[in-house]
């Protein structure tokens, strides 16, 4: 399937989805409105919400704290990540021992550790940084050690009895094959990067989008609610768009699906 094809198809699925919402929320359906406006809103006063933030500016700066804590998150969580992933697969022994911890921590509820944040450092970004950065790091962490474990046991052998170093092995064997997986876990934690920062906001915070979020459901304006979501959404497929190429100029010796280098 081309590319213009695929595109069109997806935005085909998020018309249809609109004009449903549109539909059922505004027009009675045997009498009775499937989705009342009161908890649903529309997608016209969604919109008109979302122009009146851009239009009026109230929204950049709101914008632009969540993007700071986002990608703080994302770099600090990837970087921790690919690193100590890294560092595990390449010493099983330090691997067994921190193990048990490493699922233990992993296994800790993130919004009960959003408050502790907090009050260790404070409600300024650091502490929105501080959740995303547990939510990125594991998914990085666990991708990155199952990438460099999955390595060709005949690759390596080869790689060996042509001469080649640890630190060669590494850069042309390891690294290529942790690279698919690295990257296949950056694009699930762009997305818990600003959930994080949004989560965060939500919990305790004078500004960003889960500050507007919060504020428009005190009030019950659930078109505020669903205007923030969608922006977020937006927000975070621009950020994907860039994960994604980047991979594609890392991971250029990778075939495409339909066999095209």
């Amino acid at each position: 399937m081309s590319r213009p094809t695929l595109l069109a198809l997806q935005i085909l699925v998020a018309v249809v989805c609109i004009v449903l919402w549109q539909v059922l929320s505004t027009v009675p359906v045997f009498g009775k409105i499937l989705l009342p406006p009161f908890f649903f809103s529309n997608p016209f006063d969604v919109f008109a919400q979302i122009v009146k933030w851009f239009s009026s500016g109230v929204i950049w700066k709101h914008l632009g704290i969540t993007l700071t804590e986002s990608i703080l998150a994302f770099v600090i969580g990837s970087t921790g990540g690919v690193l100590v992933g890294f560092w595990f697969a390449r010493q099983p022994l330090v691997a067994a021992v921190f193990d048990p911890y490493v699922k233990m921590v992993n296994a800790l509820p993130r919004v009960v550790l959003a408050p502790i944040f907090a009050l260790w450092l404070g409600l300024g970004i650091w502490s929105k940084v501080a959740l995303g950065v547990t939510l990125v790091f594991f998914i990085v962490f666990f991708n990155v050690y199952q990438g460099v474990k999955e390595v060709s046991r005949t690759v390596l052998d080869n790689g060996r009895m042509l001469g080649m170093s640890e630190r060669q092995l590494m850069q042309h064997v390891y690294w290529p094959s942790a690279l698919s997986w690295m990257f296949s876990s950056l694009h699930t934690s762009v997305g818990f990067a600003v959930v994080g920062a949004v989560v965060g906001e939500y919990l305790g915070s004078a500004a960003g989008l889960g500050y507007l979020i919060q504020q428009a459901e005190g009030i019950f304006d659930v078109a505020g609610v669903f205007a923030g979501m969608f922006v977020l959404s937006a927000f975070v497929i621009l950020i994907d768009f860039g994960v994604t190429l980047v991979e594609r100029r890392l991971l250029i010796w990778r075939p495409t699906v339909d066999g095209r280098g």
